[in-house]
């Protein structure tokens, strides 16, 4: 019986083999790898030189914007002339008063005694409580209204003569994302 098993063992090695065995049925493969290896190899082109970096100094920072009306001559002078608005110069300045009105932001509101307060954040980072009539901003500006999510400011500007006119202007509550 071993004889026999050695037997049936040798003979399933020997298909087994011939089985492996191959044939040429991957003879279009092996002529391919050896035509690639017989071809020149290339070789890869150097990288490219890097151009040094330019910095872009932006300088309208101070201009009128693209999208703000410009401001005639004409309508300066009718409004200087039609404007009996003048700031009040006699009155004490208010805390707020020494920051220009875009270094403000209002971060939020509160509600003290049925008033309506708005919080401000000057740009030292201190917040201050105001209401109406409160003044704050470089130009004489006078919160008129108080609401929840933004303050309303009429502001009284130079025209660059001898004359004032009011400006309207408004800080919007400032949202954190």
């Amino acid at each position: 019986m071993i004889k026999q098993g050695f037997v049936l063992v040798g003979v399933s090695c020997v298909f087994l083999l011939t089985a492996c065995g191959g044939g040429d049925q991957f003879a279009d493969l092996d002529a391919f790898v050896a035509e690639k290896r017989a071809a020149p190899s290339g070789q890869i082109p150097p990288i490219p030189a890097l151009k040094a970096y330019r910095a872009f100094s932006y300088s309208a920072s101070g201009l009128r914007g693209p999208f703000n009306r410009p401001v005639d001559v004409k309508e300066i002078a009718r409004l200087e002339a039609a404007s009996s608005v003048k700031p009040d110069t006699k009155r004490e300045k208010e805390y707020l008063e020494q920051y220009s009105l875009d270094s403000l932001t209002v971060v939020g509101t509160v509600r003290l005694s049925g008033k309506l307060w708005a919080l401000v954040k000057d740009s030292d980072g201190g917040v201050h409580r105001v209401r109406e009539k409160n003044y704050l901003g470089r130009n004489y500006g006078k919160i008129i209204e108080v609401a929840e999510n933004y303050l309303t400011v009429i502001e009284i500007v130079s025209t660059g003569g001898d004359g004032w006119v009011e400006r309207p202007r408004s800080l919007e509550l400032k949202v954190r994302n």
